[in-house]
């Protein structure tokens, strides 16, 4: 049956006058394109893809569902044959009076052509997944024109193949959302492109090469491990401009993130001590390069004398006392930082301020090639439109849909190595998981509404793959704690105990619900992405929020909170996992425990719970779960409503603890990825943050006095950097309130 008989709309929402009272009184939503008139299937249908349809030839009214291509004449019966999971039939309960399947075959007349002139007419419908994981089923074909010819007569059709079933379940694609939110036009987002993504590949990588050759060059070290990933996310944060990975539009300029992490690698990059050798060594290089930087640099008399003056001093006292303690060294160690730190800071401002802002400046060029070039790809370029009014009308929230047309996008090759998909677009690979491949595609189905023939489907999983494989960088085990994410029985107790039915820091490859929050809506809409968080609005619903541990994302994360439950009359809740930082407090915790939105606080204790590795689309399946070395603050925001319907009882929190204990059936890392805790006898091997020195700067930017003093507090403990990834590999892999002493900031802010 052609797709243009169907007349009525197939939407994911039905026109909701007002969101409150139950959820029971509650129309289902339409989706933005639908009018008004009263639905005429049952909510649970139309939620399912279902929508009443017309054929004009045969003049009579059937049934479409829009993820699965069925067309029914008879109203479906939810529960009876679901083609995903069941593609045969099998377990389909029969119909009284009926055939085994409980629904009616169309009429011979659509099945079969009328002669051989009927393959103008005759199109065919696929009934079950197409997967190229199935044997005997070619894989999706990215270009139009490979597609077989169909059969001028008809043949007798072959039992359909199993579709792939992972063998472990990281998500609940099946859960409905409860998020209500006010309808709004199609972004304006360029649609996802392979050559743009290698592009962008490219250019990424050329601006890391920059970035370590300014600090190598004017600082003489490494740049510190996983700072330009906190840049760029530091930077979306205020960015304005068009690229959705690079920055192009930010005020200010210079990036007070990378700022407070060069500087603290200033004049060298102190490392976690262990030994009494180790901290006299360190000692030693410390002095001996403070004194190095002062004599090269521009520095006024008093800053030259009181450096030369206290590096002397201290390498005349490590050739005169053999006998000192490690806790002796790192004393003196504190006591030369606190000396010299302001006039080394002084003296080497300007150059790291001109690192940033040259980073800044290639990565705004780099953002204006690449939109020109993407354009030229276009066939129809977008104008300028004037911006719409705020719609009134509530819906369910639903995928992000681009205003712009697809370009035909060129050919992706697929093959499996073992369990492992593998992509190639122009000799470049990005692999994924055969599991979690299967999830894009159901994922795919259920929010793509351009492309039902599954067509550009390779290449926009492509796209997707390759643009987090570039945010994560190229070093090993790098970036992964921007995909960290709660474990399965944690988010069961969440839905079964407060409603939780979306997640607003994810992406299509970490998420749990089929609705979530992510950054890149372009090339995650498509896979059921709602957009990023912080521009997203909704007026009722309970939410979960594991958002990555950086501390300007999280302030405005807050900020956002607490205006949309000001706004709100309607049930509304955030469940907000944050790490427990103490030494010193991060503003983003400090605003939420005095929250007049608080309802109460979980603190989670260290090596008590897991999280799930921030590479679990690639990993192996025993490097799926971590302890997590740091503990975890559980905060409840919810506005009056919220609380009344999601009220965080004893009862419901006590389940919420219990499935946070780590299975022991279940093989987890104690301390991978994260980093080794320090234990009580290391605790001094890294200098107290009350008396570190580079609280002093200025950073630029004027970056808050509390961030400052976090940056500064990772000085003497910053070469945890080389664990910081590991750190954050989770989102919601924290620092308890009795290690967070001995933890830096450079490993809080780890994850991304």
């Amino acid at each position: 049956m052609s797709n243009d008989s169907q007349v009525s709309v197939k939407g994911e929402a039905v026109i909701m006058p007002s969101p409150s009272g139950s959820a029971s009184s509650q129309e289902p939503p339409l989706s933005p394109s639908t009018t008004s008139k009263p639905p005429e299937l049952p909510d649970e249908l139309v939620q399912a893809g279902w929508s009443k349809c017309w054929s004009r030839r045969e003049n009579r009214p059937y049934y479409f569902n829009r993820f699965t291509n069925q067309s029914l004449w008879e109203v479906p019966v939810l529960g009876q044959h679901d083609v995903i999971s069941d593609p045969l039939g099998l377990n389909a309960a029969p119909a009284e009076g009926g055939d085994s399947n409980g629904q009616r075959k169309r009429r011979i007349s659509e099945e079969q052509g009328a002669g051989p002139n009927s393959i103008k007419r005759l199109k065919v419908e696929p009934t079950t997944p197409i997967s190229p994981s199935t044997p005997g089923v070619k894989p999706w074909s990215s270009a139009p024109e490979e597609k077989p010819a169909l059969p001028a007569t008809p043949t007798t059709p072959s039992p359909a193949p199993a579709v792939y079933r992972p063998a472990v379940i990281y998500w609940d694609l099946d859960a409905q959302t409860n998020a209500v939110i006010r309808e709004h036009p199609p972004a304006n987002h360029l649609p996802p492109h392979p050559e743009m993504e290698l592009l962008r590949a490219q250019l990424v990588t050329k601006l890391r090469q920059h970035y370590h050759e300014l600090c190598h060059q004017r600082e003489g070290i490494d740049p510190p491990r996983e700072s330009f990933n906190r840049w760029l996310l530091e930077r979306k944060v205020i960015d304005k401009g068009h690229d959705p990975l690079l920055p192009s539009d930010c005020e200010p300029v210079i990036s007070p993130s990378m700022f407070r992490e060069i500087m603290n690698d200033i004049p060298i990059r102190l490392s976690r001590i262990k030994y009494k050798e180790e901290a006299r060594k360190l000692l030693f290089k410390y002095a001996e390069a403070a004194k190095k930087m002062i004599d090269s640099r521009n520095a006024s008399p008093e800053s030259r004398k009181v450096v030369k003056w206290n590096a002397e001093d201290t390498m005349s006292w490590l050739r005169r006392d053999h006998s000192a303690s490690k806790e002796d060294y790192m004393d003196r160690l504190e006591h030369l930082r606190q000396q010299c730190g302001p006039h080394l800071t002084a003296v080497a401002k300007d150059s790291v301020e001109g690192i940033c802002s040259k980073i800044y400046q290639l990565s705004a060029e780099y953002s204006r090639r690449m939109r020109q070039t993407h354009l030229s790809l276009l066939q129809d370029p977008p104008t300028e439109a004037s911006a719409s009014p705020q719609q009134s009308r509530l819906v369910y929230c639903y995928p992000v849909r681009l205003a712009l047309p697809s370009p035909p996008l060129p050919r992706v090759e697929l093959h499996f190595e073992n369990d492992v998909a593998c992509l190639r677009f122009r000799g470049e690979m990005v692999k994924v998981n055969r599991g979690h491949f299967s999830k894009l595609e159901l994922l795919y189905r259920y929010s793509c509404i351009d492309d039902p023939r599954f067509e550009k489907f390779l290449s926009r999983v492509w796209c997707l793959l390759k643009r987090y494989q570039v945010m994560f960088g190229s070093g090993a085990n790098e970036g992964t704690g921007l995909q960290g994410a709660l474990p399965v029985p944690v988010f069961e107790a969440l839905i079964r105990q407060f409603g939780v039915s979306f997640e607003c820091f994810a992406s299509p490859l970490n998420c749990y619900f089929k609705q979530f929050g992510s950054a890149f809506p372009d090339v995650d809409g498509f896979f059921g992405s709602r957009g990023p968080f912080l521009s997203f609005c909704p007026v009722s619903g309970s939410f979960e929020a594991n958002p990555p541990f950086c501390e300007e994302l999280m302030d405005v994360m807050v900020t956002h909170f607490e205006g949309l439950l000001e706004k709100s009359s309607e049930p509304l809740s955030f469940i907000v996992f944050v790490p427990e930082w103490r030494d010193p407090v991060t503003p983003a915790l400090t605003r939420m425990e005095a929250s007049r939105f608080l309802r109460h606080q979980l603190n989670v204790p260290a090596f008590e719970h897991e999280y799930r590795s921030g590479s679990q689309h690639i990993c192996k399946r025993d490097e799926m779960y971590y302890r997590a070395v740091h503990g975890t603050a559980v905060i409840f925001l919810q506005n009056d409503a919220g609380f009344a319907k999601w009220a965080p009882t004893p009862e419901r929190l006590a389940e919420l603890m219990a499935a946070y204990r780590p299975s022991p059936a279940r093989p987890s890392a104690l301390s991978s990825p994260g980093p080794a805790p320090i234990t009580p006898g290391d605790k001094d091997s890294a200098p107290k943050a009350a008396d570190r020195t580079q609280s002093a700067v200025t950073s630029p930017g004027g970056h808050d006095d509390n961030n400052n003093s976090n940056s500064n507090d990772s000085t003497a403990t910053t070469n945890n950097n080389n664990n910081n990834n590991n750190n954050s590999s989770s989102t919601s892999s924290t620092s308890s309130s009795s290690s967070s002493s001995s933890t830096s900031p450079q490993e809080k802010m780890a994850a991304v």
